[in-house]
């Protein structure tokens, strides 16, 4: 192929990959839109810490070791509800070769405010918004939905506040190597929405038998993040079709007990528009 024509080629393809990140981030806003206003009726069942269930059945499973936003801990709870289906996917990984990693899991509404500013991920999603733009700045609306497609602005569309949804990647049992899913945790991209078609055949294959496996168990997949996997909430109800309300709400955590108490001002923005503005300067500069 000559030089002009692979210019050609690649700037085709750069712009298919434009127009998938601003069609699949444009449906994750409406999902979120949608999420917000499906009905709840939260049953307050409390949480479990996922490391504990897993050491008491025996079983391999990891735990991301870094610290959370503001060098607070990560809690690894799930509404106890949950718990034999995670463990039952674990278990299922374990007999085919696999260890889950939990990433993620349950989050306070101070650790869902500071992850959407975090310097690993505001910087990277508004250079990202930048780029579907053709290098130009992004208005900030555009900029907020955006971030909101991939990082929950409030507690009613977050899973990880309702205690409902973890973020996994998955190794080998033997060596410990990353099982192939186009990218790894938190990547920023048109790699990020599941479906993505930019994947080579192994990563769509393995992100497709992971999805299969964890739907085995009771877990949806978030469909516009390859990592992020919930069950018994909004998120829930509405990708699998069904009507009625969402028993999983969000709420705040009792660590020492596991004890939940329904946040009352859910849909109250975590993050203020003159914060993100602020943020934006910044990072330009």
């Amino acid at each position: 192929m000559e030089a002009k024509d692979k210019m050609a080629e690649d700037g085709r393809l750069d712009d298919a990959r434009r127009r998938f990140w601003s069609e699949r981030m444009d449906a994750a806003y409406r999902f979120m839109l949608d999420v917000q206003a499906w009905p709840v009726a939260e049953n307050r069942e409390p949480m479990v810490s996922l490391p504990d269930a897993a050491k008491q059945a025996g079983l391999r499973v990891a735990f991301s070791e870094l610290p959370h936003v503001r060098g607070l801990p990560r809690l690894f709870f799930l509404r106890s509800g949950l718990i034999a289906g995670f463990l039952g996917a674990a278990a299922e990984m374990n007999a085919r070769g696999w260890l889950l990693k939990v990433e993620d899991g349950y989050r306070t509404r101070e650790m869902q405010k500071y992850l959407a500013l975090r310097p690993e991920v505001f910087p990277l999603v508004l250079s990202r918004t930048s780029w579907e733009l053709g290098g130009s700045d992004p208005p900030l609306e555009l900029f907020r939905r955006r971030l909101a497609a991939l990082i929950a602005m409030n507690p009613r569309v977050g899973t990880h506040c309702i205690g409902s949804a973890i973020d996994i990647s998955v190794l080998s049992l033997d060596g410990g190597m990353e099982i192939d899913r186009g990218a790894g945790y938190l990547e920023i991209s048109e790699l990020t929405p599941m479906d993505s078609p930019f994947l080579f055949e192994v990563a769509r294959r393995n992100r497709d038998e992971i999805t299969t496996l964890m739907a085995r168990h009771g877990f949806s997949a978030y469909p516009f993040e390859f990592w992020h996997y919930n069950a018994g909430d909004a998120y829930s109800e509405l990708l699998s079709g069904r009507e009625g309300a969402a028993r999983y709400g969000p709420v705040d955590l009792e660590l020492a007990s596991g004890v939940v108490s329904p946040i009352v001002d859910a849909t109250a923005p975590l993050n203020s528009e003159q914060e993100m503005a602020a943020m934006m300067a910044k990072a330009r500069r």
